[in-house]
């Protein structure tokens, strides 16, 4: 297995068409360098003294701009996916760089790398309204995973193939949460979370559960050497991400009520 990582890593990116921020590591290192710099140390820091902005209209755009991007972002998915790329579900490939295709293929990867930018203002957004207590080791190391993955994915094995497919379930898990953060925004006199708050974590969990069950699958494929390295790292994350969620879910929605029920 390490051997195979070290061959791949070495590699030459498979795909000659390098879309913008694709040529090589150094700008979205860059990136999720000031990233991670704002969020856990400058943002913080200025904004220490100063009261929370007020960001209720801009985070509206926001979401509804996010809403909008992944419901068509899903809907190109699943055309491609049924009709031009006819997709074999038991050993999904990237198309050939010569099919008359390939240049939705490369397009529709890359607007699923583009929202994991986009995601990284969520997070500004928390800083800058002060809500720290969001914040959290699974957010920032999610939005931190996801972008550099995205990359990675999209780097060394192309575009297209597994890898599109397994993020088509992330991409309906966003117009979920988005959906959930915008209806939020709205209520304004609400002290609580909306009730099916919980459930965004439960279909993240289905998710994680579909993307590993299917890496099992792809590698039990004796013909399909293609998506090997792609089914293992997905089915790999998967299980990490499932612990990170099932622990979050078990202290915000379990823990919690154990203790009120104890408590009458």
């Amino acid at each position: 297995m390490l051997g195979d990582l070290v061959d791949f890593l070495g590699k030459s990116p498979p795909d000659p068409v390098r879309l913008p921020l694709l040529a090589s590591h150094r700008p979205v290192l860059m990136i999720l360098a000031i990233y991670l710099l704002f969020v856990k140390l400058v943002g913080p820091k200025v904004m220490q003294h100063r009261k929370p902005f007020d960001l209720r209209r801009l985070i509206k755009v926001y979401n509804v701009m996010q809403i909008l991007y992944n419901v068509i972002m899903s809907f190109f998915a699943v055309h491609f996916m049924l009709g031009p790329g006819d997709f074999n579900f038991k050993c999904i490939k990237n198309l050939p760089p010569d099919h008359e295709y390939k240049t939705w293929e490369r397009w529709l990867t890359y607007s699923y790398f583009f929202n994991k930018l986009l995601d990284l203002l969520e997070t500004v957004f928390f800083v800058l309204r002060k809500k720290d207590r969001q914040i959290s080791f699974l957010h920032v190391f999610h939005h931190m995973y996801m972008l550099y993955f995205s990359f990675m994915y999209l780097y060394y094995y192309g575009y297209g193939g597994h890898g599109f497919f397994m993020c088509f379930f992330n991409v309906v898990v966003h117009i979920m949460m988005y959906s959930y953060y915008y209806q939020s925004s709205l209520d304004r006199d609400s002290k609580g979370d909306l009730w099916w708050k919980k459930y965004i974590t439960i279909v993240q969990l289905i998710q994680f559960g579909i993307v590993l069950a299917h890496s099992i699958y792809t590698l039990k494929q004796p013909d399909c050497p293609s998506a090997r390295f792609s089914a293992t790292c997905a089915g790999s994350i998967s299980v990490v991400f499932i612990i990170l969620f099932s622990n979050f879910y078990f202290h915000a929605y379990i823990r919690p009520k154990k203790s009120k029920q104890k408590a009458i």
